[in-house]
């Protein structure tokens, strides 16, 4: 049986009073379609919710009930014959902007969540819960029987569909704490969480879980849709606050409460997860005939000091972590800048459409730094990219953090390198061709475009500032690059016999003034013995 834990606070008689008055009842349409309820109303706010997320946290953690067997043992093309009728939706039946579909349990999604719809205004708003029922699914190819089912299953998530694009998911939370989004182009990639726990350590990384879900019904005229959410991991809770604006950019105005049950080493912030299994710069694992595939190519950040800073992505042959301190950053996002379908020729899964995500804390949030983790992937069905802000102090039991962002799901980010931006990072062997190589080298080929760059009289010098961790650097150029109306600046990295990672910096400048974001790559050299100079 799935634990269905109760609010705190009991409905009063006054709270009764308030129920009848706002008719809570669902509509003739939904109940007709088999939509049902479970227990009375009850009273619903945010801090309320806060509350119970704190009490959560004063209490130990419990761990979910089983999945039925038959639902866990579900391969993707099973789960995926699940689908939920149309007729049951959420609102289906009313002149609202939205509607919400609910995903069924089943294969990896295998924690009961509890939905709930908050209907009241500022006075008095009242949750009422809604009962999972097997007819509101189509059980296609999976296999299972609706009889079969528990009749409390509870859900695995939901879906939002929005008035302009009505047959397109524009929202899906499903899986943990994972939510994600589409713009205008109406493609899925990326994902974000609502928290990430130990990323990274020497030891399994926990997966807080999105446990209960409270949807505001929209006024009709209304392009935003509230929804609350309460977390808890055995580490921490959390409640979550999201105010969902659809659009060519998707908005989600995030407000989070956290309560940790015990210090926690490394706390993710905001966590963005992605793909990149190979691309212009990085071709481990290019053995596909498609010449790119990846969700995102790059870390793009503005530190609280306004510098804009450009990490590509790669993947690395054994996992890679970088941390970039900073205070009160200003924005940071996973981006997918290359949007030409000629460099990716994927007309499937189209990863020229992917969305950006950007965040943007609207607080200060202190010392910390962006954290980008780079895990080794073999192909595009495993997420291998993270990257979340971490605070600089670690959390510890009995506290509150607060914290407020707002992201955006977008071909292009809605904040901008006041600066020329790089559009290209390619990478080859280093050497001067027709010339007999006598030491292994790097080649690096960096493309920057936009800001001043397509202005510049041939007259005025640009140069290739360049800076690395260790090795020796050579062969730097700057010259223009018509095709993006940009600079192309080149280098050779020679890193020596060693074989540990090296850090390079790069920018390009006129005289004293700075052209373009801050170009930032990590390298790992082969072993001496693969490295073949031809």
């Amino acid at each position: 049986m799935m634990q269905r834990r109760r609010f705190m606070a009991s409905a009063s008689a006054c709270a009764v009073t308030t129920i009848a008055l706002l008719g809570l009842a669902l509509s003739p349409a939904a109940q007709a379609a088999g939509m049902r309820t479970l227990g009375s109303p009850q009273p619903f706010d945010y801090a309320q919710l806060k509350g119970r997320a704190r009490a959560l946290a004063a209490a130990p953690w419990q761990a979910p009930a089983a999945t039925p067997a038959a639902l866990a043992a579900l391969n993707y093309d099973q789960y995926q014959s699940i689908q939920f009728r149309g007729d049951h939706a959420l609102w289906a039946d009313e002149a609202l902007r939205f509607q919400v579909k609910f995903f069924h349990l089943g294969m990896f999604f295998k924690r009961p969540v509890r939905m709930f719809e908050v209907q009241g205004g500022q006075a008095q708003k009242m949750a009422q819960e809604l009962a999972y029922d097997p007819t509101m699914f189509d059980f296609g190819k999976s296999g299972l029987a609706a009889g079969s089912l528990p009749p409390d299953l509870g859900f695995a998530g939901f879906r939002l569909n929005y008035h302009t694009a009505p047959r397109h998911d524009m929202v899906a939370f499903l899986g943990a704490s994972y939510f994600r989004a589409v713009g205008g182009e109406r493609q899925y990639g990326l994902s974000a969480r609502g928290l990430a726990v130990d990323t990274a350590l020497p030891r399994p990384e926990e997966f807080p879980d999105f446990t209960e879900f409270f949807i505001e019904r929209p006024d009709p005229t209304s392009s935003t849709l509230i929804v609350h959410a309460l977390l808890d991991s055995p580490s921490i809770t959390g409640a979550y606050r999201f105010a969902i604006t659809p659009g060519d950019a998707t908005v989600m105005d995030i407000d989070a409460a956290l309560y940790p049950r015990k210090e926690i080493e490394r706390l993710g912030i905001a966590p963005c997860t992605s793909m990149f299994q190979t691309g212009e710069n990085d071709r481990r694992m290019g053995y596909d005939w498609r010449p790119e595939i990846h969700d995102s190519d790059g870390l793009s950040m503005v530190n609280g000091a306004g510098e804009w800073l450009w990490r590509p992505l790669g993947n690395p042959a054994t996992l890679r972590f970088n941390a970039f301190a900073d205070q009160n950053p200003r924005g940071f996002g996973l981006l997918q800048r290359d949007r030409n379908f000629e460099h990716y020729q994927d007309d499937g899964v189209f990863y020229d459409k992917r969305p950006s995500l950007w965040v943007q804390p609207k607080a200060g949030w202190g010392a910390g730094s962006v954290q980008l983790v780079e895990i080794p992937t073999v192909d595009e069905t495993f997420d291998n990219i993270v990257a979340f802000w971490n605070p600089a102090e670690k959390p510890q039991a009995g506290q509150e953090l607060l914290f407020s962002y707002r992201l955006t799901w977008a071909a292009e980010p809605p904040a901008q390198p006041p600066l020329a931006r790089c559009v290209a990072t390619r990478t080859g062997l280093g050497g001067v061709v027709g010339q007999k190589r006598n030491e292994y080298a790097l080649r690096f080929a960096v493309d920057f475009a936009g800001g001043d760059l397509a202005m510049l009289d041939p007259s005025v010098k640009v140069e290739s500032i360049v800076t690395a961790s260790r090795g020796r650097i050579a062969l730097v150029s700057a010259r223009p690059l018509a095709s993006v109306k940009g600079v192309r600046a080149m280098f050779d990295i020679i890193p020596g016999e060693d074989t540990s990672p090296i850090a390079l910096r790069l920018f390009l400048r006129a005289g004293t003034q700075a052209l373009s974001e801050t170009w930032l790559y990590e390298w790992s050299p082969p072993p001496v013995s693969a490295r073949v100079l031809y």
